[in-house]
């Protein structure tokens, strides 16, 4: 039976300075606000993806905040070298390109709460590389 998932729809972040941890991933990634409220605000993250960044407290479905282990965010193929670019312009600390078994590389930055990012071309090049599947960039 195949699967059902599609990939990933939206991860949200927790963070006690809404407008500083935006500041990060829009001048980390270049990712643009698609709405802001209140308590929160949604970034683009590819064309199939969002990432929330909220403040502490409840939200309407009960969810909670928690430490994050990290998460990666697809690239296509040739995108990494453009990305040290702009984080070196930026002076923003990352790890990589890191070349993985199968050719795949990966670039590694760490956001101001603590979340590890990982910026990845798993599904352009090496292992992860499928005929018919492309990164959401």
């Amino acid at each position: 039976m195949p699967g059902v998932a599609r990939g990933i729809c939206e991860l949200t972040l927790e963070t006690a300075d809404l407008p500083g941890l935006e500041r990060f991933y829009r001048t980390a990634l270049g990712c643009e606000v698609i709405s802001r409220q209140e308590d929160r605000v949604w970034l683009a993250c590819g064309s199939f993806a969002r990432l929330g960044i909220w403040s502490p407290g409840e939200k309407e479905f009960g969810d909670r905040g928690g430490r994050h282990v990290h998460f990666a965010l697809s690239v296509g193929s040739g995108e990494l070298a453009a990305l040290c670019r702009r984080l070196d312009e930026g002076t923003i600390d990352y790890r990589g390109p890191v070349e993985h078994p199968g050719g795949d590389r990966s670039v590694y930055l760490e956001d101001p709460e603590g979340n590890v990012v990982e910026v990845w071309d798993f599904f352009e090049r090496g292992e992860g590389a499928r005929e018919g599947v492309s990164a959401l960039t």
